[in-house]
């Protein structure tokens, strides 16, 4: 998978974790992705284990628990 991929989903745990999403159509051009490919995405951070939720209200996803994803390698130190 192309590291830009990794990038977007870094991006986009960042604007969930602040609350600053927006609706589905305007993350989808903060992303520069299709509003489809949003869904997919938000799919994929459900499937590694987040519980999004939608605030229609506010017109933003949340993490319905508290924590960050990390997409980058870190190396032990022995």
């Amino acid at each position: 998978m192309p590291k830009h991929y990794f990038d977007k989903l870094e991006y986009l745990d960042r604007l969930i974790y602040c609350k600053s999403t927006g609706a589905p159509d305007y993350l989808a051009k903060k992303l520069n992705i299709s509003k489809r490919t949003v869904f997919d995405y938000i799919n994929i951070l459900k499937s590694l284990g987040a519980e999004v939720k939608y605030c229609r209200q506010k017109k933003t996803y949340y993490y319905y628990y508290s924590g960050r994803f990390n997409f980058r390698f870190v190396q032990n130190k022995t």
